[in-house]
Protein backbone atom coordinates (compact mmCIF):
# COMPACT_ATOMS: atom_id res chain seq x y z
CA UNK A 1 0.00 0.00 0.00
CA UNK A 2 1.05 3.78 -0.70
CA UNK A 3 1.76 5.61 1.84
CA UNK A 4 0.44 9.11 3.18
CA UNK A 5 3.76 10.20 3.08
CA UNK A 6 4.43 9.47 -0.96
CA UNK A 7 1.38 11.13 -2.01
CA UNK A 8 2.33 14.55 -0.14
CA UNK A 9 1.23 17.16 -2.16
CA UNK A 10 4.12 19.27 -3.89
CA UNK A 11 2.25 22.15 -5.08
CA UNK A 12 4.77 22.79 -8.05
CA UNK A 13 3.64 19.21 -9.56
CA UNK A 14 0.71 18.87 -8.26
CA UNK A 15 -3.31 20.02 -8.51
CA UNK A 16 -5.82 19.06 -5.84
CA UNK A 17 -9.63 19.13 -5.95
CA UNK A 18 -10.67 18.94 -2.19
CA UNK A 19 -14.48 19.28 -1.29
CA UNK A 20 -16.95 17.50 0.99
CA UNK A 21 -20.14 16.34 -1.12
CA UNK A 22 -23.63 14.90 0.20
CA UNK A 23 -22.88 11.66 -1.53
CA UNK A 24 -22.47 8.35 0.40
CA UNK A 25 -18.98 6.78 -0.14
CA UNK A 26 -20.52 3.83 -1.76
CA UNK A 27 -21.91 5.58 -5.01
CA UNK A 28 -18.76 7.87 -5.53
CA UNK A 29 -17.07 4.59 -5.45
CA UNK A 30 -19.28 2.63 -7.84
CA UNK A 31 -19.42 5.93 -10.03
CA UNK A 32 -15.17 5.68 -10.79
CA UNK A 33 -15.23 2.05 -10.80
CA UNK A 34 -18.18 0.79 -13.29
CA UNK A 35 -17.97 1.73 -16.46
CA UNK A 36 -21.63 2.58 -16.34
CA UNK A 37 -21.86 4.29 -13.60
CA UNK A 38 -18.30 6.67 -14.88
CA UNK A 39 -19.62 7.26 -18.07
CA UNK A 40 -22.78 9.84 -17.67
CA UNK A 41 -20.31 12.31 -15.57
CA UNK A 42 -16.52 11.73 -16.09
CA UNK A 43 -15.81 14.79 -18.42
CA UNK A 44 -17.29 18.19 -18.43
CA UNK A 45 -20.42 18.96 -20.24
CA UNK A 46 -20.92 19.38 -22.92
CA UNK A 47 -17.97 16.97 -23.46
CA UNK A 48 -19.13 13.06 -23.14
CA UNK A 49 -17.63 9.45 -22.60
CA UNK A 50 -18.92 6.86 -25.14
CA UNK A 51 -16.62 4.17 -24.31
CA UNK A 52 -14.96 3.02 -21.21
CA UNK A 53 -12.98 0.17 -20.46
CA UNK A 54 -11.90 -0.81 -16.37
CA UNK A 55 -10.63 -4.10 -15.09
CA UNK A 56 -10.44 -2.60 -11.57
CA UNK A 57 -6.88 -4.45 -10.44
CA UNK A 58 -3.25 -3.19 -9.91
CA UNK A 59 -1.55 -3.39 -13.70
CA UNK A 60 -5.87 -3.46 -14.99
CA UNK A 61 -6.53 -1.11 -17.93
CA UNK A 62 -8.48 2.23 -16.71
CA UNK A 63 -9.50 3.77 -20.97
CA UNK A 64 -11.53 6.23 -21.36
CA UNK A 65 -12.97 7.67 -24.58
CA UNK A 66 -14.08 11.79 -24.54
CA UNK A 67 -15.57 13.22 -27.20
CA UNK A 68 -16.02 17.07 -27.53
CA UNK A 69 -18.99 18.53 -29.10
CA UNK A 70 -17.17 18.86 -32.54
CA UNK A 71 -17.14 14.97 -32.64
CA UNK A 72 -13.75 14.80 -32.41
CA UNK A 73 -12.48 12.22 -29.79
CA UNK A 74 -9.28 11.81 -27.66
CA UNK A 75 -8.77 8.77 -25.86
CA UNK A 76 -7.26 8.56 -22.71
CA UNK A 77 -5.33 4.81 -22.11
CA UNK A 78 -3.37 3.89 -18.41
CA UNK A 79 -3.32 1.28 -15.94
CA UNK A 80 -4.40 1.08 -12.12
CA UNK A 81 -1.93 1.30 -9.46
CA UNK A 82 -3.83 1.00 -5.90
CA UNK A 83 -7.01 -0.18 -5.52
CA UNK A 84 -8.59 0.12 -1.85
CA UNK A 85 -12.13 -0.50 -1.82
CA UNK A 86 -13.96 2.77 -0.86
CA UNK A 87 -11.01 4.54 0.38
CA UNK A 88 -8.28 4.84 -2.82
CA UNK A 89 -7.68 4.59 -6.47
CA UNK A 90 -4.30 5.64 -8.03
CA UNK A 91 -4.08 5.35 -11.71
CA UNK A 92 -1.83 7.09 -14.04
CA UNK A 93 -1.36 7.19 -17.83
CA UNK A 94 2.46 6.84 -17.77
CA UNK A 95 1.95 2.80 -18.14
CA UNK A 96 -0.79 0.75 -20.20
CA UNK A 97 -1.14 -2.65 -19.36
CA UNK A 98 1.36 -5.27 -19.01
CA UNK A 99 2.80 -2.08 -17.47
CA UNK A 100 4.13 -1.51 -20.36
CA UNK A 101 5.61 2.62 -20.81
CA UNK A 102 3.68 4.81 -22.78
CA UNK A 103 4.73 6.97 -25.39
CA UNK A 104 2.90 10.58 -23.69
CA UNK A 105 2.85 10.46 -20.16
CA UNK A 106 0.93 12.87 -18.51
CA UNK A 107 -0.37 12.48 -15.47
CA UNK A 108 -1.17 10.38 -12.01
CA UNK A 109 -4.76 10.41 -10.41
CA UNK A 110 -4.78 9.82 -6.65
CA UNK A 111 -8.70 9.53 -5.77
CA UNK A 112 -9.09 9.34 -1.63
CA UNK A 113 -12.67 8.85 -0.47
CA UNK A 114 -13.47 9.22 3.02
CA UNK A 115 -16.84 9.16 5.07
CA UNK A 116 -17.86 12.20 6.64
CA UNK A 117 -21.12 12.19 8.27
CA UNK A 118 -23.56 10.99 5.49
CA UNK A 119 -21.33 12.24 3.18
CA UNK A 120 -17.64 11.92 1.49
CA UNK A 121 -14.75 13.94 1.28
CA UNK A 122 -13.33 14.09 -2.04
CA UNK A 123 -9.63 14.32 -2.53
CA UNK A 124 -8.26 14.12 -5.92
CA UNK A 125 -5.15 14.82 -7.08
CA UNK A 126 -3.57 14.87 -10.52
CA UNK A 127 0.56 14.58 -10.28
CA UNK A 128 2.79 15.69 -12.94
CA UNK A 129 6.07 14.81 -13.93
CA UNK A 130 7.13 18.68 -13.94
CA UNK A 131 6.18 22.32 -13.92
CA UNK A 132 5.17 22.13 -17.00
CA UNK A 133 2.92 19.58 -17.43
CA UNK A 134 1.33 20.95 -14.09
CA UNK A 135 0.56 24.35 -15.66
CA UNK A 136 -0.69 22.78 -18.94
CA UNK A 137 -3.26 20.78 -17.28
CA UNK A 138 -4.16 24.02 -15.37
CA UNK A 139 -4.39 25.82 -18.60
CA UNK A 140 -6.93 22.96 -19.95
CA UNK A 141 -9.25 23.66 -17.05
CA UNK A 142 -7.99 21.52 -14.23
CA UNK A 143 -9.88 23.38 -11.65
CA UNK A 144 -13.10 24.47 -13.33
CA UNK A 145 -13.42 20.83 -14.89
CA UNK A 146 -12.95 18.44 -12.60
CA UNK A 147 -15.09 20.74 -10.59
CA UNK A 148 -17.39 20.39 -12.97
CA UNK A 149 -16.91 16.89 -13.57
CA UNK A 150 -17.63 16.49 -9.85
CA UNK A 151 -20.52 18.39 -9.69
CA UNK A 152 -22.04 16.49 -12.59
CA UNK A 153 -20.98 13.02 -10.23
CA UNK A 154 -22.33 14.37 -7.53
CA UNK A 155 -25.93 14.68 -9.71
CA UNK A 156 -25.91 11.23 -11.20
CA UNK A 157 -24.82 9.51 -7.87
CA UNK A 158 -27.92 10.93 -6.32
CA UNK A 159 -30.05 8.53 -8.96
CA UNK A 160 -28.18 5.46 -8.26
CA UNK A 161 -29.56 3.10 -6.00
Amino acid sequence: MVTTEALAIDPTLDLVLDRVIDVPRRKVWAAWTQPEHLMPWFCPAPYSVPDCEIDLRPGGIFRTTMRGPDGHEFQSTGIFLEIVPEERLIWTDALLPGYRPAEKPFMTGVLTLETVGAGTRYHAMARHRDVEARAQHEEMGFTTGWGKALDQLIEYAKTMP
